[in-house]
């Protein structure tokens, strides 16, 4: 995911933007510091003026009650970039769409006090050009590029705007969710679960620092011990074998789709060997469904987990006689 370096023959225009930098700092005591992936970086003041070029860090901004003025595309056919669950958030606004690489003019065009490169997969070189511009956030160095939870990451954001505390009070009402959600399945708790997906001949599966095996673990699920042992330093998906799927077959199989996979999963000969497969512990995940268990936000989880609650419990019964109503739906049965 990461984009191509933009020109060097852009710095002279990078220098007079840099200028808009030069306002007298405030003591140090009142700076707001962030140790981060590429280093550390100093506001002076919370930001307003945000630019969001983390593919998925546009939902964090909106819940905090920032509107970016910019955003940057990553897949789906929505609005300005903003999917179903934070278009109330976005409201009347129209961010500019930037869509491949990062474009180092429009960025620095919109004048922001903060670039938001959490999640982007942004080089060190682009860091430091767009440093130039304004102040960049990175993922905290204890995380992997695409791997920082869904409430480090919020309440980092928070800090660099001035939200913390909508920040926590939406961290409370979003933990209290899940919370009643494994008080409600107990049976859930300790059963192990695999986020997949099947294209074009390859079956992949998502590993534990990615935001959709965050999900199903903040249920009480966990990672198959197969799975637990491909987890590599900046890896958040593993490719499987086409001969041996085992790795996958867990108490819980949850294919997502980007909306067209189903009948390519459903000639899928080895799945027919899994457990998983026998005993109904399938459930299939649209395209809607599959975006809001990728993007893994504050926004987009309680809408994932109001639509899967009801085909997690009929999956996990281990009764193939238990309608998943998606995999019907999808003709995977």
């Amino acid at each position: 995911m990461n984009t191509p370096l933009a020109p060097l023959s852009r710095r002279g225009f990078l220098a007079g933007a840099a200028s808009l930098l030069s306002a007298p700092r405030l003591h140090a005591a009142e700076e707001l510091r962030f140790e981060h992936a590429y280093g550390e970086t100093v506001l002076t003041s919370p930001a307003s003026r945000v630019v969001s070029l983390g593919y998925t860090s546009q939902d964090s901004l909106l819940a905090l009650g920032v509107i970016p003025q910019a955003i940057r595309y990553w897949y789906g056919d929505h609005p300005y970039g903003v999917w179903p669950w934070a278009q109330p958030q976005l409201g009347t606004a129209q961010p500019v769409l930037m869509t491949g690489e990062v474009s180092i003019e429009t960025v620095a065009s919109l004048v922001p006090d903060l670039i938001v490169g959490i999640g982007s997969g942004i080089s060190e070189a682009e860091y430091a050009l767009l440093s130039q511009i304004a102040p960049v956030l990175m993922q905290a160095p204890e995380y992997t590029t695409y791997g920082m939870p869904w409430d480090a990451e919020l309440r980092m954001l928070a800090r660099a705007t001035g939200t913390s505390e909508r920040a926590e009070t939406l961290i409370a009402d979003l933990r209290g969710q899940f919370e009643a959600l494994r008080a409600r399945h107990p049976d859930w708790q300790g059963q192990s679960a695999v986020c997949a997906w099947h294209e074009g001949g390859q079956t992949s599966a998502f590993l534990g620092g990615d935001s959709r095996a965050q999900v199903l673990r903040e249920m009480g699920f966990h990672l198959p011990e197969p799975l637990t042992q491909m987890q590599g330093s900046d890896g958040f998906y593993t490719a499987l074998s086409p001969e041996d799927l085992s790795p996958i077959d867990a108490n819980l199989l949850l294919w997502i789709s980007g909306g067209g996979e189903t009948d390519d999963l459903a000639a899928l000969a080895m799945r027919r060997t899994l457990r998983a497969y026998t005993e109904g512990r399938e459930a299939f995940c649209d395209a809607l469904l599959s975006g809001a268990l990728s993007f893994g936000s504050v926004l987009s989880m309680p809408y994932a987990l109001e639509r899967l609650e009801p085909e997690i419990a009929a999956a996990v019964d281990g009764d193939p006689a238990t309608v998943v109503p998606s995999a019907k739906e999808a003709g995977l049965l």
